[in-house]
């Protein structure tokens, strides 16, 4: 990866920081470019050091973009200006009070198992045309692998058919987010849906190679869909089906991800499972770096409430003592 270009005094320290974590495995490129822009204030405006002059003026020139975007960049200054205190700590440290507010985050929709199974057949319904002669079967696997495994939208549209291991029932996902790959194990039943993709591509003598995508595009000449691509052939399906999040909007592609990792939690609570103890694995399928960003996904809905309470009762319910009344309207 080319090391970003810095010509400020900051220079070393901004390159070292960016160094630091990419080394951890961040891509880091919004957190660069925000680096970089303020870097340019420095050197145009013959600022010396960053400073509060300096960082309000830098604020100055972002003020064309949504508030939201804004607090992000604001906090990837912060961040650099809290790394630097570490070896100066008397250098500036912009107050993280005076950045625009947080936005409420979209609440996801979490898909059940009732209404993937509808819109896997309503996906099944669909007709192929020669500039996609694989529509039916490609969708109804699109949505089965998001909705199973939990992978990235861009992970499923990276997968090739040598990703794919009949014989262990894995798919290897390779170099994604932070740079890890991982192997998911798959149910059986979902390695004959594979199985069934790729008998159908090779009777209609459609290309096939290790390296070909599995979730294949004829008019890209031969290469992946892209993620509008498959968003247009999954969205269609979602208001077909009447499917909607609490707000009356569509749901989105990433809403897949959500669900697996709340129906994983579920399925513990409901199974008896440590669920502590299942965090890490949970985190490793998805492909965090920690449990902590698992955290993101796990969503505190009325039938995970539900059997954590049965859960509690079970165990604890013994413990509880209701108060007796002594006299009609007193208790003691």
């Amino acid at each position: 990866m080319i090391n970003p270009a810095f010509s400020s005094g900051l220079a070393t320290v901004l390159q070292r920081y960016v160094g630091m974590k990419r080394a951890l495995g961040r891509q880091f490129d919004s957190a660069t470019h925000a680096l970089q822009s303020m870097d340019r204030l420095l050197t145009k405006e013959g600022y010396p050091d960053l400073n509060g002059s300096a960082f309000d003026a830098w604020c100055r020139t972002q003020e064309h973009m949504a508030s939201g975007v804004r607090r992000v960049r604001m906090l990837e200054l912060h961040a650099f200006c809290v790394y630097r205190r570490r070896t100066e700590p008397e250098c500036f440290l912009p107050d993280p009070t005076s950045f625009p507010p947080y936005h409420q985050r979209l609440r996801p929709h979490i898909f059940t198992e009732s209404e993937v199974a509808r819109l896997m057949e309503a996906a099944s319904r669909l007709k192929g045309n020669p500039a996609a002669p694989l529509r039916p079967e490609l969708t109804r696997l699109a949505i089965m692998l998001l909705f199973t495994t939990g992978m990235r939208r861009g992970e499923l549209l990276n997968l090739t058919e040598g990703d794919y291991d009949r014989r262990e029932a894995t798919l290897h996902v390779r170099a994604t987010k932070f740079y890890k790959s991982r192997l998911l194990p798959i149910h059986e039943g979902i390695s004959n849906e594979i199985e069934k993709y790729l008998s159908i591509r090779a009777k209609r003598k459609l290309p096939s190679s290790p390296d070909t995508p599995l979730i294949w595009n004829a008019t890209r000449g031969g290469r992946a869909y892209t993620g509008t691509g498959i968003s247009c052939c999954i969205k269609p399906l979602l208001h077909q089906c009447g499917i909607k999040t609490a707000s009356g909007l569509t749901p989105r592609i990433h809403d897949f991800r959500h669900s697996f990792a709340v129906n994983a939690l579920l399925r513990w609570y409901r199974s008896g499972a440590d669920v502590d103890a299942k965090l890490p694995l949970l985190a490793t399928y998805l492909g965090h770096g920690s449990a902590l960003s698992t955290h993101h996904y796990l969503h505190f809905i009325e039938p995970i409430r539900a059997a954590a309470s049965e859960r509690f009762a079970r165990r604890y319910g013994s413990l509880i003592v209701p108060p007796v009344s002594t006299k009609k309207g007193s208790l003691r």
